[in-house]
């Protein structure tokens, strides 16, 4: 089939990555000296994106300096990986490191590539003797309710037990619901359950108000645990919001934990300036979270992202680093909290950007948008397809598509033409088995 003009101007751009260490060092030119890359994923369950993006992080921690690596994931079970990369630990594997990651859906850190990764960071950090020459590793999400809520007592029964106690007092006000956040949010929204929101607030401002007491002890580490603390404590406070909007307002409730999510990691560059002479930070999250939602239907819709706000805030020293897919397999579930399925990924539909790429010919490349030819192809609005933890494959148009200016959602592109599924640390049946060719829905 003849190249169309725009698939022209894919080819003639396009960097052909070949497993090599040189595949991205155009790339790490375009990171310079920026302090902020934040790499996406088009699903939650793709070999491919997990492969690369950890290819692209070993380099730009080892030649370009960078300090730390922030995930989607919650916070406390991401820095008990944090704490074993550091060599500050029992645990003593790094399978060990990342069994808090029990949530639906972990697959999304129990897997093979994240577990090489880990292991990979906690060698390269025993290398460096130093704490201010060690990457570390944190979670931005705020699902973690209550384990957050342990973390804060635990913590204070060390350094302030009878603070702890009160604390335990004012979080007990989630009692009354039991269970995790949604719980709560139900709870709120239906059964008349009284709102804890002066509770969580009072708790972390009693810890900030206690900060001095607390951090008169010497040492990173001190700072480091108080740190770990704190943002446990406002990742309760936000998360009560979080859950209060979950049945009522879907913008309002995205909103909400995409400003956490980038208000984390400005605490993270705070604290980790405190610490090191420059911070510098790797973030691993979806596409729709670190792509620039304002070249997307999120804008639309009223709904802000993690890469709108950080180039809002940081400009210039942020690069947004897109993956795409054409065809392949994914692990994902078919409804929440599903078991991981091996499922088949349906060949991109002819009006997106992934079929646009796949014209190409080329298995698997990267295009800087910045380009002029390459931004005026990617800036007309395509289709763009998200594959989070859940596919639908039958309803993929209604379900996995959105409108989006790809040259102006990211930086730079990175695509893959054919994929697999990531591998489970905990593979079942189901996903061995894979997805059998006769559920594959007709009328595409």
């Amino acid at each position: 089939m003849p190249l169309t003009l725009d698939s022209a101007v894919i080819v003639d751009h396009g960097r052909v990555i070949r497993g090599e260490h040189q595949d991205y060092d155009a790339l790490l030119e375009i990171v310079g000296d920026r302090r902020l890359v934040l790499i996406g994923e088009a699903s939650h369950g793709t070999h491919e994106f997990y492969r690369e993006r950890a290819r692209i992080t070993r380099r730009l921690i080892d030649e370009r300096g960078f300090t730390a690596v922030a995930v989607e994931a919650d916070w406390p079970d991401a820095y008990r990986v944090n704490r074993y990369v550091m060599g500050l630990s029992d645990d003593e594997d790094a399978d060990a490191a990342l069994s808090d990651f029990r949530r639906f859906p972990a697959w999304m850190w129990r897997n093979r590539d994240v577990l090489g990764f880990v292991e990979w960071l906690r060698a390269r950090n025993d290398a460096h003797g130093h704490p201010a020459t060690k990457a570390r590793f944190y979670g931005l999400d705020l699902y973690s309710l209550r384990a957050s809520m342990e973390a804060v007592v635990e913590y204070l029964e060390r350094v302030d037990p009878g603070e702890a106690s009160r604390a335990r007092e004012r979080y007990s006000c989630f009692d009354q619901v039991g269970g995790e956040g949604q719980a709560y949010g139900y709870g709120l929204a239906f059964s008349n359950a009284i709102p804890c929101e002066n509770e969580v607030v009072a708790q972390l401002i009693e810890l900030r108000r206690r900060a001095d007491a607390y951090l008169r002890r010497d040492g990173w580490v001190a700072d480091d645990e108080f740190f770990f603390a704190e943002q446990n404590a406002r990742l309760v406070r936000d998360a009560e919001e979080y859950y209060q909007q979950m049945y009522r307002a879907e913008v309002s409730s995205w909103n909400l934990r995409d400003r956490h999510m980038a208000g984390t990691l400005d605490a993270l560059v705070e604290h980790l300036d405190g610490q090191l002479p420059r911070a510098k930070i790797v973030v691993w999250e979806h596409n729709s979270h670190v792509g620039d939602a304002r070249a997307t239907a999120m804008n639309a819709r009223g709904e802000l992202n993690v890469g709108q706000l950080v180039r809002q805030r940081y400009g210039n020293e942020c690069v947004l680093v897109g993956f795409t897919t054409f065809d392949g397999t994914v692990t994902a579930a078919t409804n929440w909290g599903d078991p991981a399925e091996r499922k088949r990924v349906r060949p991109a539909l002819t009006d997106s950007h992934e079929a646009l790429l796949h014209e190409a010919g080329m298995p698997c490349f990267w295009l800087d948008t910045a380009q002029p030819a390459v931004h005026q192809t990617l800036a007309t609005p395509r289709l763009e397809r998200a594959i989070g933890v859940i596919y639908r494959p039958a309803t993929e148009r209604a379900s996995h598509y959105f409108e989006a200016r790809l040259a102006d959602q990211f930086d730079a592109v990175i695509h893959f033409g054919h994929t697999r599924a990531l591998e489970p640390l905990e593979r079942t049946s189901l996903w061995d088995a894979g997805e059998p060719p006769e559920t594959f829905p007709s009328g595409f």
